[in-house]
């Protein structure tokens, strides 16, 4: 009798049996799972630092789940996922209970703190973030979503006055702990004054400045940043050794200094403009007189790397930009007359290297 259980007859005698073919293995998908709630991660930042978390918590208060929930206003279950996600991205850490600033936090996310990284945080989540929900819009039209291209001639001409101060805000935020970076990487020692050229609020002079006793600068912005700066360089008890100056970099830049700062600039227009403004840096400076570019750099590639190849993206929503390669800076201070042209490289929020070209 039959077997009523069997699935298949037996082989036959002598018959062949043919191997079952191996499945492929899958790449994993966890990569782009990964990517595609990147923003998760943000919005939970940019959440908790909205509602003043890391700033309530500052110098090692810590607080319980009811607690943030009475404090907030909040449901105790929103305040508990609040605290379990922060607690997740290494932003706070939990200890009998009570949930602390871990020391990333309570380094950069405290307001008042020297090194604060908010002004960031929320000119990303108020201005980037809606922005970069537009990139398709920027990718099909060559333009910036960030700002409208038909009421201003660029990103920095007729800003809303609460916008533009976060941004400045923000941008010093970054500069800070990308100028000491900097200043480790590239010997400022040699040279008695420094133009920053765009320098915004001033945080390279300032942090250049106490790494080297000796050091003198001037930023040279526009005026109404340029007062911004004098402002924060007031703050920092500076104003001996660092000076402002307003003007349009494209039309004018200001004599007696012996080494030239772009940083984050360059990144911010189009080829064109960018080789005119170098052979412009030339100008001025003496022999033996350096340009420091300091940029998030991409590679010569143009593969990566992350940081860089997605900064370069940012700018499509906000400038006539990208970011460029050292070989691409490299040719153009070659092509305005510098000489021993180099590409020094670090590791910083705002910046992984500069190119540095010295006029004969």
């Amino acid at each position: 009798m039959a077997n009523q259980l069997s699935r298949t007859a037996p082989p036959a005698k002598h018959a062949t049996v043919q191997p079952i073919a191996a499945t492929p293995e899958l790449p994993s998908a966890v990569p782009l799972m990964a990517l595609s709630t990147g923003f998760w991660a943000f919005k939970t930042l940019a959440a908790a630092h909205e509602l003043d978390l890391f700033s309530r918590l500052a110098g090692g208060a810590g607080v319980t789940v009811a607690g943030l929930a009475e404090a907030l206003g909040l449901h105790p279950r929103p305040a508990e996922m609040l605290l379990t996600g922060c607690a997740a991205l290494g932003l706070l850490e939990k200890t009998d209970g009570r949930y602390r600033n871990t020391p990333l936090s309570e380094t950069y996310l405290v307001r008042g703190k020297p090194y604060y990284f908010g002004g960031f945080v929320q000119m990303a989540d108020k201005r980037l973030y809606p922005g970069w929900g537009r990139l398709t819009e920027a990718l099909l039209t060559n333009r910036p979503t960030t700002w409208d291209p038909a009421v201003q001639s660029s990103i920095f001409d007729g800003e809303d006055p609460m916008m533009l101060a976060l941004f400045w805000e923000a941008m010093h935020s970054l500069s800070t702990m990308t100028a000491r970076k900097l200043g480790e990487a590239v010997d400022f020692g040699h040279f008695r004054r420094l133009l920053d050229i765009g320098g915004g609020s001033g945080a390279y002079e300032i942090e250049l400045c106490k790494q080297y006793g000796a050091l003198r600068a001037t930023v040279f912005d526009l005026p109404h940043v340029a007062a911004i700066a004098a402002g924060k360089i007031a703050e920092a008890g500076l104003t001996d050794r660092i000076e402002t100056a307003g003007g349009n970099f494209f039309e004018q830049l200001p004599g007696d200094h012996d080494v030239h700062l772009l940083s984050m600039i360059l990144h911010d227009w189009d080829e064109a403009k960018n080789r005119a403004l170098l052979r412009r840096s030339l100008e001025p400076l003496p022999s033996g007189g350096a340009v420091v570019i300091s940029e998030l750099l991409v590679n010569d590639e143009k593969t990566g790397p992350a940081p860089a190849a997605l900064m370069s993206l940012n700018m499509l929503i906000e400038t006539e930009g990208r970011n460029y390669t050292p070989s691409e800076y490299s040719a153009w201070l070659d092509e305005a007359g510098f000489r021993h042209i180099e590409t020094v490289w670090f590791d910083a929020p705002g910046a992984n290297g500069a190119v540095i070209g010295r006029k004969p």
